[in-house]
């Protein structure tokens, strides 16, 4: 039976607000999920949907392995007819001596840390295993049980586990106000109402420091920074077997690329963004500048990064062309790690925000730690996860960010 001090009401229905809403339904919570649009209206519907356990931070990769097996056992652990997770790989390519051995010394790292399967592969050995790539790649590192998600199959499936367990899934309900007794929140207002609790978690990610202005929660350093993703036809550049089973490709230079299908190819880079917190609309998710369009001819950035991927990969080069973009946001912060915590000025909210681009892949690691937290009511230094043990040092607010993740596309 839930007891009067077990409500809570997650703010925001993507990735991480719906399976944060699993887990703590499971572990005893009445709970209540608010989303402002949609299931999946926000950054959860526009990424990239890698997921992956080359990470310079340890703790990123003893929680990419949890999130890698709770994938893996999607069915078993939330349902849906299908598995969301396609493990394909992701290859790092590298193009110089200096850059390659930094990689050869993360990956000795990454074997320390749990990661046994991390592959380096350096010419032409990498050629021989990968033969779309250019013999001017001096080595590459390997995970093949890393690949990429179904977004859409991740929130909706576990938003339909949520409601199983008895969470309460409002829709078209954004946050309108909060009312405080004791410098503790006591209810929000929504769209549909009036919401009391005893603990209030903010899953809004770009949106979180105006989510903090109606909470009255501290102003975290998270940029919403505009990502685009451009989408290629395969043409006669690769046999559709092949395309199907590549990898996540990322390039020396940062851009990269998976299989869509076994006829579309979809590219990534990122770029030099303003941060738009505090100004951006739902619609501006999918505005596309002129300068990261498709069809901007060879200065778009789309066709740069197609150039830059045909260089380390030269059969792409002769895709059949580029047919769409698309875009959305991420919610960055200083060292690209996100923060999993309670608010210094509101001890009764907690923010799981500031993903940087891997709030897809972190969300079953998200809720370990959120329902960890919840359960304790207060910071924790550590969770002992079936991978490891995982330092929360790393995602605390009021950490010092001196030595952040470095390995970011």
């Amino acid at each position: 039976m839930v007891g009067p001090s077990r409500r809570v009401v997650l703010i925001g229905g993507g990735i991480t607000g719906t399976l944060t809403a699993v887990a703590l339904a499971r572990a005893g919570w009445e709970v209540v999920l608010a989303e402002g649009a949609h299931i999946g209206a926000g950054s959860s519907s526009r990424t990239a949907a890698g997921i992956r356990q080359q990470f310079s931070t340890r703790e990123s990769v003893v929680g990419m392995r949890y999130a890698v097996d709770f994938f893996r056992r999607w069915q078993e652990l939330i349902g849906g007819p299908l598995s969301p997770i396609h493990q394909s790989g992701y290859l790092f390519l590298y193009d110089s001596e200096a850059s390659w051995q930094a990689a050869l010394d993360r990956a000795e790292r990454q074997r320390a840390w749990g990661l046994t399967e991390v592959e380096t592969l350096a010419a032409p050995a990498l050629q021989a295993r990968f033969p779309y790539v250019s013999e001017a790649m001096v080595g590459g590192t390997f995970c093949p049980t890393d690949g990429f998600l179904r977004p859409d199959a991740v929130y909706n499936d576990a938003a339909d586990c949520a409601r199983r367990l008895g969470v309460s899934v409002l829709q078209q309900a954004p946050l309108l106000s909060a009312r405080s007794a004791g410098g503790r929140l006591t209810a929000v207002t929504t769209a549909k109402g009036e919401l009391e609790a005893d603990l209030f978690i903010d899953c809004t990610n770009a949106w979180t420091r105006r989510t903090a202005r109606l909470l009255g929660g501290v102003d975290l350093p998270v940029a919403a920074l505009k990502r685009y993703l451009w989408f290629a036809e395969r043409g006669e550049a690769l046999p559709a077997e092949t395309l199907l089973h590549m990898p996540l490709v990322v390039a020396p230079g940062g851009a990269y690329c998976r299989p869509e299908n076994s006829d579309s190819l979809l590219m990534g880079w990122k770029h030099d963004a303003p941060d738009v917190s505090l100004t951006f609309d739902y619609a501006d998710q999918d505005t596309i500048e002129d300068a990261h369009d498709h069809r901007g001819g060879g200065e778009s950035r789309a066709v740069m990064a197609w150039i830059q991927l045909a260089e380390a990969m030269p059969p792409l080069g002769e895709l059949a062309g580029l047919s769409a973009t698309t875009a959305g946001f991420y919610g960055s912060t200083p060292d690209h790690n996100p923060f999993l915590d309670f608010d210094p000025q509101v001890p009764n909210l907690l923010r799981l925000v500031g993903f940087s681009g891997h709030g897809a892949m972190f969300g079953p690691f998200t809720a370990a730690v959120a329902a960890a937290l919840a359960e304790a009511g207060r910071p924790l230094d550590a969770l002992e996860l079936p991978t490891g043990r995982a330092e929360l040092a790393a995602f605390q607010i009021g950490r010092t960010m001196h030595h952040g993740e470095a390995m970011v596309i």
